[in-house]
């Protein structure tokens, strides 16, 4: 019933338990009224019953057994998401899974502190998660248990320090990709998150975000160079065009205006090209 829920599901964690039951060969139930909760789980009808699947916030309203809570307790310890699943508003039985962080993300994070960049992990998951992965990856900050209306929010209390960059991947990120100053989101990501990011990555390694913001400093610092020259060359141009020197012979005739005018676009425009040979780590 789990994998038969999550099977509909975008969430990144549901993806797992569909695996997992492809990988022990157990068959999936049709659902109808399939719906997300944000930030809390799933829920759908299965054989006519009514199915709920998420996390504690979701089940608030029942009585979890002592049993069920021990273990519940020892796998959060343990760094582990548990997600419960309930039947017609029994609990039925719950699901741990391990978060592994993404490919070259301890790289990747070190490459941003590098180049003075602050690191901050907001997460819906439970603060022991959390916390494990982010120490795994180099993060100190965290920022966990935000519900995804909640992201926001927290997005604009970190916006008071600065310009704000939001990496994310998932549905429940769409809020806060759109309201940060630059939204980016993994090109594996789901619809949602990449219609509302700035930018995507079109591969999944992370280390594409140092490269990204290299890339940007690279070409903000090109345009202040375009445009210096292009100021000190219509300092010097336009009053000699104008005829303000004229008095002294220094004069410029309509065919070479033009051709100065021309020059001057194709130099921006050379400069520019330059950036598609400049070395980026």
């Amino acid at each position: 019933m789990a994998a038969s829920l999550e099977d509909v599901s975008q969430h990144p964690l549901a993806q797992a338990i569909v695996n997992r039951a492809s990988e022990l060969g157990i068959s999936l139930y049709p659902v109808e009224n399939f719906q997300a909760l944000h930030g809390k789980g799933v829920t759908g009808i299965i054989n006519g019953k009514q199915v709920l699947l998420g996390n504690a916030k979701l089940l608030a309203d029942l009585a979890i057994p002592h049993d069920y809570q021990e273990r519940f307790d020892l796998l959060e310890k343990e760094a582990k998401t548990v997600v419960f699943l309930s039947v017609d508003g029994q609990l039925k039985g719950l699901i741990a899974l391990q978060d592994v962080p993404k490919e070259n993300a301890r790289e990747a994070i070190a490459k941003l502190k590098k180049r003075g960049l602050r690191t901050v992990m907001l997460t819906g998951d439970n603060a022991g998660v959390a916390h494990a992965i982010a120490e795994q990856i180099g993060i100190e900050e965290v920022i966990a248990n935000v519900l995804p209306e909640e992201k926001a929010h927290e997005i604009h209390k970190l916006q008071k320090n600065g310009k704000l960059a939001f990496v994310g991947d998932g549905i429940n990120d769409a809020p806060a990709l759109s309201v940060a100053d630059v939204g980016i989101a993994m090109g594996s990501g789901t619809d949602i998150a990449i219609e509302s990011a700035d930018l995507v990555l079109t591969t999944n390694n992370l280390l594409g975000l140092a490269r990204a913001f290299d890339m940007s400093k690279k070409t903000f610092n090109r345009i202040l160079l375009n445009l210096f020259w292009a100021s000190i060359y219509n300092l010097i141009g336009i009053p000699i065009a104008a005829g303000v020197f004229s008095g002294i012979g220094l004069v410029l005739n309509p065919e070479l205006a033009g051709l100065a005018m021309a020059f001057s676009s194709v130099s921006v425009l050379i400069s520019s090209l330059m950036l598609n040979v400049t070395k980026i780590d």
